[in-house]
């Protein structure tokens, strides 16, 4: 059921790099974008029930990729996948193969804590910790043992400064977290998850909490974070889908219906369902 070129013109060569490191320009080959994640017939289930049904595509290097589908259609059980989140729901099971440039995540051999650096997340409801602006920030660090001041304190101003909030906090790093705006928290999460230079980075509905002035202003963050980023979004809204992402997959009842470039996706779909969900016929 799944139409798109990144399925359908060959597989394109994998690039494995050193976890952590991430370039500053997209690559490709033959004009083609790498891949940074491949699944290939992933099935979930909670207990008895199937939640996610031989799910199998590929999400390309440094491109917005969003998840669309109407609720309790698999997307955040999807994207908890591609950092193993899931392995803390008892009872659940998965079959099927994830691989992040090339390397299985499920090879008993794969660190999990390593591979939650590789592949940040910003969840739906913003959490900052009851802490500082600045111990926010470097979190990850400390706890991965980085204890040098001036480490600690360019990433903190480079992080801020990509999720562009760094010129409305840079004066008052020192405060607590819990005091920023809703907006401003959510794109400080954001700056915490690109502190350790993940790989690829996951939003589970980032925006569904927030006003139109602060969802606008982490959709712009967007167009920037792609640059040097992976990035994976799930969202209800179709309308944020077709603003902000480049690749866009529609699920429903599991399973994944259609997989394609956005524009192509929402101007000309192959599957009728597709077309239904994003006309509102159903949803």
């Amino acid at each position: 059921m799944m139409n798109s070129p990144l399925l359908t013109a060959g597989r394109p060569s994998v690039v494995v790099r050193r976890p952590g490191t991430s370039p500053a320009a997209p690559s490709s080959v033959e004009g083609r974008p790498n891949i940074a994640i491949e699944v290939e017939q992933l099935s979930v289930w909670y207990g008895k029930i199937e939640a996610i049904k031989h799910v199998t595509m590929q999400i390309p290097e440094r491109r917005v990729t969003a998840l669309i589908g109407p609720s309790g259609c698999g997307k955040s059980t999807l994207i908890r996948c591609f950092n193993r989140l899931n392995d803390l729901i008892e009872g659940l099971r998965i079959e099927g193969r994830i691989r992040l440039y090339g390397q299985d995540i499920f090879d008993p051999s794969r660190d999990v804590i390593t591979l939650r650096k590789r592949v940040g997340m910003v969840f739906q409801k913003s959490n900052p910790f009851p802490k500082s602006i600045y111990e926010n920030v470097v979190y990850g660090l400390r706890v991965n043992g980085e204890g040098r001041r001036a480490v600690l304190d360019s990433t903190v101003e480079e992080s801020l400064n990509r999720a562009a909030l760094w010129d409305e906090v840079k004066d008052r790093l020192y405060t607590s977290a819990l005091r920023l705006s809703g907006g401003q928290q959510q794109r400080l999460c954001i700056a915490r998850a690109i502190a350790t230079e993940p790989e690829v980075l996951l939003l589970d509905e980032p925006c569904s909490a927030l006003d139109p002035i602060a969802t606008a202003k982490i959709e712009e963050l967007l167009y920037t974070l792609k640059e040097r980023y992976t990035i994976i979004i799930v969202t209800h809204n179709m309308q944020q889908a077709a603003r902000v992402s480049d690749f866009t997959g529609f699920l429903l009842m599991g399973e994944l219906i259609e997989f394609d470039a956005t524009d192509k996706l929402f101007t000309t779909p192959h599957d009728p369902r597709t077309e239904a969900y994003i006309t509102g016929r159903f949803g």
